[in-house]
């Protein structure tokens, strides 16, 4: 299974950005999904996660101001991102625990990242 993020790029501080990350391969379930970011010079930390059944958690520094959502249909997980402050200038890693039959254990899996640069 393989997760493409995308959606990054430079937005002022108070707009938004929407990120998607799309999970592909053969014969996958996927139970939570995520994103967690990478400031410069910083350790990777949780941003927001959705579990298959729709349970959503914020980080504080994020509640209110951004959404996570997702399209079971399409395995996809979205990032809505409004009332950014450079502050949440990083790159943008996509997360889904995923296994291929119900006999197997969950795994983790990474998307490859995508930077959001919140400037002026």
């Amino acid at each position: 299974v393989q997760l493409q993020a995308s959606g990054g790029g430079l937005v002022q501080p108070g707009g938004s950005l929407r990120l998607s990350c799309a999970a592909s391969g053969s014969r996958f379930s996927i139970n939570v999904m995520g994103w967690y970011r990478q400031a410069p010079g910083k350790q990777r930390e949780f941003v927001a996660t959705i579990t298959s059944g729709a349970s959503q958690t914020y980080a504080a520094s994020v509640k209110g101001r951004f959404t996570i959502f997702r399209d079971n249909a399409e395995n996809t997980v979205y990032l809505q991102m409004n009332s950014l402050k450079p502050e949440d200038t990083a790159v943008y890693y996509c997360n889904a625990a995923v296994r291929s039959s119900p006999l197997n254990r969950w795994r983790e899996v990474w998307g490859q990242g995508t930077l959001v640069t919140v400037s002026s």
